[in-house]
């Protein structure tokens, strides 16, 4: 019998968070993760980081408030969400400024604006800059034993988010490196990283320096209840043995995702998909902790669905998130071969898992056609390409790529006639591609927005489903916890990251939608066993 006031499950900046503010509140903590790799999803993330009202975004002279942030969410998220999200909503903008000013004073962490506007920035209450932030590079030698143990990315996180973003990496990585070398170099020499590595080492660091306990290769098999149904901790297999964790205020389910469990993801997310570019170990484990005593399962259709490139990690095939599809020389069409989105559109993983009311795909498989230019503009994709050799299709005519890929001929040419038409008068009357606040940002000049597919030979590829995360699980309050299906609590048992179901979804309000929410909600969770869990 092992024992501690909170136990949190998993590593990655949801549990990290919780188990930050918890163990600065004076409580022992236990953080377990199952795999030998800290860090979880985060980990191997850009970070970017998207909170409204922050104080960083402040000393930069960047207005905005609560008040805008909370118009904001209401105006973009999808119809139908309010009623049973505004509380939440609510939550997340009081309490996401006062997470970051906790995080800065706390860890080693040192956050900077990143010049992002909002994905729907002519919204009501939405921002050109300012809610979206990001860590700085930090050595992971500040993890002394742990180290080693912090897990990397299929991302070149040698580089900070902003400067990805300013030299543009993805289509001039040589020239991107001979500018920034002597920063490169000396991060080289002090084994030092920006975006995820930055976030967890500066998470880690602080939780060590609050005297957090980490165990590595620990997986939690079960929960463990009094007679009154409250969780008072969980069964866990360590090395080769079953322990039993008492954890007296509380349990935190911050586990990841279940998208590499086949099972619950064919399940939730029936069709057509590509690659995973998140760790191994996101199986829904908090997911099924959760259920089996009792808890609500809910939004566990919802996922951050975004295009990725293939790669290897750790030796197997995974997925690079990537903004591929936005490529001057080609647009993205469904099954029928038919536009259905603008290809600059940040949650253009929204429209690609569109459903029908029986939860069935709409468009997919999807497929980015083009012609030759395309793969001139990228070095980057060529190289990744190569990982699935058979991925990209070529051929010399529009019917015989449609042959390739099994769309209707006649309709392809159709859309790509279309598209070339809109190239001609300089505006996407479909779509508005390149004309939104974000678009127009993401298109690097008015130039790229629209160009021709006129040039054999042509490429295809598919585009449907990758996965950086799913984003349903235990339902919880406004306080983080965890809510059966009749809405009563069940006490000593909370939920944050994605393994609670995503008050957000699919649908990103911003490009750090997923880890700034994640940091909140852990944080949140502890702030409530540290008021009302006595």
């Amino acid at each position: 019998m092992e024992s501690c006031d909170v136990l949190v499950i998993g590593s990655g900046s949801a549990a990290c968070s919780a188990a930050l503010r918890a163990a600065r509140g004076g409580l022992k903590v236990l953080v377990i993760e199952k795999s030998e790799w800290l860090g979880g999803t985060s980990a191997m993330s850009g970070s970017g980081v998207w909170i409204p009202a922050n104080h960083v975004a402040a000393a930069a002279g960047h207005a905005d408030s609560r008040e805008e942030a909370i118009t904001y969410l209401r105006a973009v998220t999808p119809d139908g969400w309010a009623e049973a999200e505004d509380e939440r909503w609510r939550s997340f903008v009081e309490h996401a400024p006062d997470m970051l000013k906790f995080l800065s004073s706390c860890t080693p962490l040192d956050f900077r604006v990143i010049n992002e506007p909002d994905p729907f920035s002519e919204a009501p209450g939405g921002k050109l800059v300012g809610r979206m932030v990001s860590p700085m590079p930090l050595s992971r030698r500040l993890l002394g034993a742990f180290a080693s143990r912090l897990r990397r990315s299929t991302l070149p996180h040698i580089f900070t988010y902003q400067e990805v973003v300013d030299h543009d990496l993805y289509h001039h990585p040589i020239r991107a490196g001979l500018k920034l070398w002597p920063k490169l170099l000396i991060r080289w020499l002090t084994n030092s990283g920006g975006q995820g590595t930055a976030l967890m080492t500066g998470l880690i660091r602080g939780c060590l320096d609050a005297n957090v306990t980490f165990w590595l290769k620990s997986r939690a098999v079960s929960l463990t209840q009094d007679h009154d149904d409250r969780i008072i901790g969980a069964d866990v297999e360590r090395d080769g043995m079953r322990v039993t964790i008492s954890a007296a205020r509380g349990v935190v389910i911050a586990s990841g995702g279940f998208e590499w469990d086949p099972e619950m993801r064919a399940r939730h997310f029936p069709g057509p998909f590509d690659r995973l570019g998140s760790p191994r170990s996101n199986e829904g484990d908090g997911q099924k902790l959760a259920a089996s005593v009792g808890a609500e399962l809910d939004r566990m259709d919802q996922a951050n669905v975004y295009p990725c490139l293939p790669t290897r990690y750790q030796g197997r095939p995974h997925g690079l998130p990537m903004t591929f599809q936005a490529e001057p020389h080609s647009i993205v069409v469904n099954r029928h071969g038919k536009r259905f989105v603008s290809e600059n559109d940040f949650n253009i993983g929204e429209a690609l898992d569109a459903r029908d009311e029986k939860g069935q795909p709409i468009h997919l498989p999807c497929y980015l056609v083009g012609d030759h230019r395309f793969l001139t503009t990228s070095l980057p994709f060529r190289w990744y390409a190569s990982y699935e050799p058979e991925w990209v299709k070529k051929a010399d005519s529009i019917a015989e790529l449609a042959r390739r890929l099994g769309l209707p001929a006649d309709t392809l040419q159709a859309s790509i006639d279309r598209w070339n038409a809109f190239c001609k008068t300089g505006r996407d009357e479909d779509f508005r591609r390149g004309e939104s606040g974000w678009e127009d940002y993401k298109a690097h000049g008015p130039e790229n927005r629209l160009k021709p597919i006129d040039k054999a030979p042509y490429i295809g590829m598919t585009l449907n489903r990758s996965i950086l995360g799913t984003k349903g699980g235990a339902r919880t309050n406004a306080r983080g916890q965890v809510l059966r299906p009749d809405g009563s609590v069940i006490a000593g048992l909370y939920a944050a990251g994605l393994a609670m179901a995503n008050p957000f979804g699919t649908r990103a309000v911003g490009a750090g939608t997923t880890i700034g929410p994640n940091l909140t909600w852990g944080y949140v969770a502890a702030e409530t066993i540290l008021k009302q869990n006595r």
